[in-house]
């Protein structure tokens, strides 16, 4: 189990728009690459399969604090802060790897729900306990 899930991201030119920085949706791509592998090497992706689960996205929020370039690299990191009954809230941190600048934050609320039916579960304790809590206080 890691509280904290680092996600390595090389920026690609096909991912700066006509401004000459990412475009804005490949953060939102990023977001969800980084919490599919979090969950994948957390065991909570299969946790949830063996549950007949899934998880969809509720909400995004992100706040863009500054631009990335091609060929740059980037660390995003994620972590879970809390699990309601069936909802979830996902936080995001991303850092240029060349001078430690914090590019922007996110959030993901996330919903467990039945794979066939999509409605709404109540989130299993296996599924809660592959990961480790992030306090607001304990935030990178």
């Amino acid at each position: 189990m890691s509280n904290i899930y680092r996600h390595i991201i090389r920026v690609s030119a096909d991912e700066v728009d006509i401004n000459g920085h990412v475009n804005n949706v490949h953060y939102v791509k990023w977001m969800q690459a980084a919490a599919v592998r979090h969950s994948e090497i957390s065991g909570c992706t299969s946790f949830t399969n063996s549950q007949g689960a899934t998880w969809v996205v509720r909400t995004h929020r992100i706040e863009y604090l500054r631009p990335a370039f091609a060929d740059e690299q980037i660390t995003v990191l994620t972590w879970i802060s809390d699990f309601r009954k069936v909802r979830s809230l996902r936080k995001y941190k991303f850092i240029r790897d060349s001078d430690g600048g914090v590019l922007a934050t996110g959030e993901t609320d996330w919903v467990f729900v039945d794979a066939k039916n999509g409605r709404p579960r109540t989130i299993p304790d296996d599924v809660k306990n592959a990961f480790v809590l992030v306090m607001e206080n304990q935030e990178p």
